[in-house]
């Protein structure tokens, strides 16, 4: 299936150079770019891509808040676009927020063009991608605060949802899981839709929030 995307950023050279590299891919279509926040939340209704690129500093209206004005519109139901957040800006601040708002990834634009195309597939296939030296800012600023409530086990989810949370929250990719847990891919899969489904989120992005925050998995776990 081909991989519809949208490129949102305000420098022209960037969004030229994304088209072109994404649109080779064989497995990608780039349909439509956008110079600011708000037309990419136009553009977005519009087009109605699968992944949309999302600079974080636009005019007119930013990143975080065209993701938040997407994502909490309700009118894309479960076809909701994947959002990866792409920035010169790894600040803590930055990715807390994207994540909150609903993004699906966060990519430093340092990274390579193979990377950035990975980076794509994965968003798609519904996994949450953070770059390495992002996720681990994001976890020592959890560390850092501690979660927001007393570690629990949420109760509508089974003992072994919440051990498959959990490792949600580490990163670890389905087969990963399943290695760890000695199950099938599919039944992890299975685990990670109904978790999804039972606490009201939106993808893997976050759940890793929710786990934290929640106190399910912590820093040093």
């Amino acid at each position: 299936m081909t991989i519809r995307v949208l490129i949102a950023d305000d420098q022209g050279m960037v969004r030229t150079g994304f088209t072109v590299f994404l649109g080779a891919q064989p497995d990608m279509e780039v349909v439509g770019e956008a110079a600011d926040g708000r037309e990419a939340v136009a553009r977005t209704a519009e087009l109605r891509p699968d992944v949309v690129l999302m600079d974080v500093r636009m005019p007119v209206m930013d990143g975080l808040a065209a993701t938040r004005e997407i994502l909490s519109s309700g009118q894309y139901g479960e076809h909701a676009p994947k959002i990866l957040i792409l920035t010169t800006f790894d600040l803590d601040d930055y990715v807390y927020e994207a994540l909150r708002a609903g993004a699906s990834g966060f990519l430093l634009k340092d990274a390579s063009a193979q990377q950035l195309a990975e980076a794509v597939r994965v968003v798609a296939a519904g996994e949450a991608l953070l770059a390495p030296s992002v996720t681990r800012r994001l976890i020592a600023e959890f560390a850092r605060v501690g979660p927001s409530r007393p570690r629990v086990r949420p109760g509508d989810i089974t003992e072994r949802e919440t051990e498959v949370l959990a490792l949600v929250a580490r990163g670890l990719s389905n087969q990963e899981i399943a290695a760890e847990l000695v199950l099938s891919e599919q039944t992890v899969k299975t685990h990670v839709g109904r978790i999804l489904a039972k606490l009201g989120l939106r993808d893997r992005a976050q759940a890793i929030v929710y786990a934290y925050e929640t106190g399910v998995v912590r820093p040093g776990d």
